[in-house]
């Protein structure tokens, strides 16, 4: 016999056994599997994730289970979020537009850039569903946020009782500034972005280091009569501002 008919038998050996040892299965019936294993595999997801909370979207993608088997088992994903001893991912009732906006603008901080619905996915704390809901869709949601950082408040709502609100109308009870001290986030957003997105000093930038934690600062020093104007501020890494207010004391 050539080697081609050994090469045929053994084939035809493989394909029967093969055969032989096939098992149908039925699916997995959630039903059955018990509380903790449900908890257990959503703490899995966190801890892969690396976050103390975790979304819908994140948990359906990740998660060996689907979200419906956890909050038909549980009644809400923030009770599910609960027994696994993290943080409820907030609803998008009670979230303020300035809170959502300083979301996008963390991210685009850390990213140095424009971020994607990907990105913003899988870095945010909220979930997606609250910005297409709140303004119609991711990109109608960046305009928004544009809009508030330039200053068209006819086409973003800030809620009356907001902190950047508060901190605009509130005056100084001394007679060397003429503006608060502190720097609100419309104000903060245009200096990063002025100073792309990197340190004075040393030109860190998250874009390239995830650990650089940029801050904006006083040029001239507040407790010296420097104003919160765009042109007395810049954009510090904070070892970089650590240094400069040891300089300033």
């Amino acid at each position: 016999m050539g080697k081609n008919g050994i090469m045929i038998i053994v084939d035809d050996i493989f394909v029967k056994l093969r055969y032989i040892n096939m098992k149908f299965e039925l699916n997995v019936y959630h039903r059955n599997t018990s509380d903790h294993e449900l908890i257990a595999d959503l703490k899995n997801v966190a801890n892969m994730l690396e976050k103390n909370t975790v979304t819908l979207e994140e948990y359906n993608e990740y998660g060996h289970f689907h979200s419906t088997t956890l909050t038909r088992r549980f009644g809400s994903w923030f009770k599910c979020l609960d027994l696994a001893g993290l943080v409820p991912s907030r609803s998008r009732i009670g979230i303020s537009n300035e809170e959502l906006f300083e979301e996008i603008e963390n991210i685009w901080v850390k990213l140095g850039k424009q971020p994607s619905y990907t990105q913003m996915r899988d870095m945010t704390g909220f979930s997606m569903g609250t910005y297409e809901k709140r303004f119609g869709g991711w990109r109608n949601a960046l305009k928004a946020f544009v809009n508030y950082i330039n200053g068209d408040d006819s086409l973003v709502e800030v809620p009356r009782n907001s902190p950047e609100n508060l901190q605009n109308i509130r005056m100084i009870e001394d007679d060397k500034h003429k503006t608060s001290r502190s720097i609100n986030l419309r104000m903060r957003f245009l200096v990063l972005k002025r100073d792309n997105f990197k340190c004075c000093i040393c030109g860190a930038s998250p874009a390239k280091d995830p650990s650089v934690e940029l801050q904006v600062d006083h040029i001239k020093p507040w407790s010296k009569g420097g104003e919160t104007i765009i042109d007395n501020l810049q954009t510090l890494c904070s070892k970089c501002n650590i240094g400069k207010s040891n300089l300033d004391n």
